[in-house]
């Protein structure tokens, strides 16, 4: 793997440490980062929102891991890896949603085999490749400096597609995400919605491999929405919320790991985590103050 040393964008932004930040935003680089933050915590927000309130968080880690097999295949036949992945999540969500509902296996031994399938194809496509596999490390801990203007126009693709499908079903994915028994019974296709909720969630996982990569992805899926959810359990207001959350981790995060000289990936988690603590204080201390009142 080639050293971050020989990447242009690294001797770039070493070489405009100690310039005003208002400066670095005139580089290429930086405002694809920003870009591609502000359209990644749009679909973090709306998907994210989902996964959270019907706790669908594990299938979620299941589809990012399995675009490690994306990823590989890209390598492999000589594709964009971002496309190759594009196509294994989709894959992955419908063969999980499927084979949990189908059949007997439980649904933690579906995720579970899926997962490590997706992984291994992974390996075994990228050892297949000849030569090096650059970026490799990018794909799998996320590097927000290092996303090209390529990828910024299929992720703007991915958030209109999402939107898209959100606007169209929200009422039925709203009944879906709080009584499927329910839903069922007034005549709404609960197994189609739920698959095409899974292949919003593989869409919004795309959008972040670049971002933080496969192995973080899961948490900008749940901290953003999760943050939003100590504060108001409208469904609406919490994908807004959410969305609000996510840009200011992801900004922060950037420009954290851009002044320090850290992981932008890993560095962007760390805050969502540490955002994510304070709000639960936050909440805990509303919720007292709340309880003192009533109780006077």
């Amino acid at each position: 793997m080639p050293d971050t040393d020989d990447c242009p964008w690294h001797h770039t932004a070493q070489g405009i440490k100690g310039t005003l930040n208002v400066e670095v935003l005139q580089y290429e680089f930086m405002q694809n980062a920003i870009i591609a933050g502000l359209l990644a915590s749009i679909a973090c927000g709306i998907v994210g929102t989902y996964v959270v309130v019907k706790k669908i968080i594990f299938i979620s880690g299941g589809i990012a891991h399995a675009s490690f097999g994306g990823i590989g295949l890209g390598y492999f036949i000589g594709i964009n890896p971002i496309m190759g992945a594009l196509f294994f999540t989709l894959a992955s969500a419908l063969g999980m949603g499927y084979v949990t509902r189908r059949t007997r296996l439980p649904e933690d031994t579906v995720i579970g085999v899926l997962w490590a399938t997706g992984m291994a194809l992974g390996i075994i496509f990228i050892g297949l490749s000849p030569g090096y596999a650059p970026d490799l490390f990018s794909y799998l801990f996320g590097n927000i400096l290092t996303v090209p203007s390529s990828d910024l126009i299929l992720m703007l693709i991915l958030d209109a597609a999402i939107i898209g499908v959100v606007i169209a079903f929200y009422k039925e994915f709203l009944s879906i995400s709080f009584d499927e028994e329910y839903s069922t019974v007034v005549g709404i296709p609960v197994e189609t919605l739920y698959l095409l909720l899974l292949c919003t969630i593989a869409l919004t996982v795309v959008m972040l491999l670049r971002i933080v990569g496969m192995i973080l992805i899961i948490a900008l899926l749940t901290i953003p929405a999760a943050m939003a959810r100590q504060f108001t359990h409208d469904l609406r207001k919490t994908m807004i919320l959410a969305i609000l959350f996510g840009i200011v981790i992801n900004f922060g995060g950037l420009w954290i790991s851009y002044s320090l000289d850290l992981a932008s990936g890993a560095t962007i988690v760390l805050l969502g985590g540490v955002a994510l603590s304070v709000t639960l204080l936050v909440s805990k201390i509303r919720r007292q103050r709340h309880n003192h009142i009533i109780s006077k």
